[in-house]
């Protein structure tokens, strides 16, 4: 009896799953952020006063614990509030809805993508304090040279800032720009 020959075959390569970016940017950059932000408030409420000041950096950096319930800046305190924390709140979900639909979409891992889930990580983290803070975010970052003050921020706004210059920094140079 004659055997076959041993046939090689090439079977077509399987796509990459359409959720491995989304899996990655939640879990190794969002979430991480998300701990720490939660983390770091929830010792700052729990072991300081409101309006206590604890020297890190004498005249140039203090963690004093404050409670904003505006959104950055303070922007939105003069508002009454039932209507700034509506406003907050639903911005605030619709950021998340979008960041999460755009980080869905992404191909690959990217740096507009990564501050896509950046910028996620902080709004989840300031919805939260919203939902179980009376409409407030805790604030604790106080950044100063003597009198003169940065507004008092935390790590979900740093988020939110650094992947707010991120996407800047990827549009401007970004692949696909000419050189001058």
């Amino acid at each position: 009896m004659a055997s076959e020959p041993a046939v090689l075959r090439i079977e077509p390569a399987r796509p990459p799953s359409r959720h491995r970016p989304l899996v990655f940017l939640l879990a190794l950059v969002a979430l991480p952020i998300l701990i720490v932000d939660q983390w770091t408030k929830h010792l700052v409420c729990t072991r300081m006063a409101l309006y206590e000041d604890i020297p890190v950096i004498p005249n140039f950096l203090d963690i004093t614990y404050t409670q904003n319930p505006g959104a950055a800046f303070s922007i939105f305190t003069g508002l009454p509030a039932w209507f700034r924390l509506g406003f907050l709140v639903s911005l605030a979900i619709v950021a998340i809805i979008v960041l999460l639909v755009l980080m869905y979409h992404a191909e690959h891992i990217s740096l507009s993508s990564v501050a896509f889930a950046l910028i996620f990580a902080g709004a989840l983290g300031n919805l939260i304090d919203r939902a179980f803070n009376s409409g407030r975010v805790i604030d604790f970052v106080r950044a100063h040279y003597y009198d003169l003050n940065y507004p008092i921020f935390n790590t979900a706004d740093s988020a939110i800032s650094i992947g707010v210059t991120l996407i800047i920094l990827a549009t401007l140079f970004g692949p696909g720009k000419a050189e001058p």
